[in-house]
């Protein structure tokens, strides 16, 4: 399966293009015959997944512009599954260390294969939870994706997040809703919701809420109660 680039691919993905239509190979192929995918998404691969992971690009532009060689941004990608939105961030940002985290080894596997396959040396699969990976930060950014709810979300991120680090978490139209209903808990974590950002990407809207762990260290130490 080859799902084919729509005419807006070349504008958002630019020079990053050929990396990112073979990415949509890996997951129209090998992604849904090993159910990381469902049957129905070889076919909406860049306009569902791929257009969608790319929203979070412009955050993680005005959050990490472009460093100085040997001072790269890192970057995490909470609960990564078949590498979205954390694959995509590694072929629009090659200068950005990346760490894909995920628990199951299914997936963790897939996404040692992929990362080989598209020779992305800065970018790392580690096999492992949220609560276990804190020795892997800090970061200055976790993204994430269709991980969970907001608040339980931003009780696993804060801790991997250097101070004033931020969640850059991907959301559908109820990022409004999401982000009341986790208001205590985010209160009691310290943690301030920055934005909820509109992002449209060839016709694709995406919702990017940005969360900013605390500058004491001691406020974002804990999860979710």
């Amino acid at each position: 399966m080859k799902p084919a680039p729509s005419a807006a691919a070349a504008a958002v993905f630019g020079p990053a293009l050929p990396g990112v239509a073979s990415y949509a190979e890996w997951l129209a192929g090998p992604g849904v015959e090993r159910g990381l995918l469902g049957p129905r998404e070889a076919d909406r691969v860049w306009e569902r997944h791929l257009f969608n992971s790319a929203a979070v690009a412009g955050e993680l532009r005005r959050l990490l512009p472009p460093a100085a060689a040997g001072d790269p941004g890192r970057v995490c990608d909470l609960g990564s599954g078949a590498g979205l939105p954390g694959i995509v961030v590694s072929l629009l940002r090659p200068d950005l260390e990346v760490v894909l985290l995920e628990p199951m080894l299914r997936r963790a596997t897939f996404l040692e294969e992929v990362v080989a396959a598209l020779a992305l040396p800065a970018t790392t699969v580690v096999r492992a939870r949220a609560e276990d990976a804190v020795a892997w930060g800090p970061f200055d950014a976790v993204v994430a994706r269709a991980v969970a709810p907001l608040g339980r979300l931003a009780g696993w991120a804060l801790p991997l997040l250097r101070p004033g680090g931020e969640l850059l978490a991907l959301k559908g139209e109820r990022a409004d809703a999401e982000v009341a209903d986790a208001a205590d808990l985010l209160g009691r974590l310290g943690a301030e919701v920055r934005a909820v950002v509109p992002v449209t990407v060839a016709g694709v809207v995406t919702q990017v809420v940005a969360v900013v762990r605390p500058r004491d260290p001691a406020s974002a130490a804990g999860g979710p109660a």
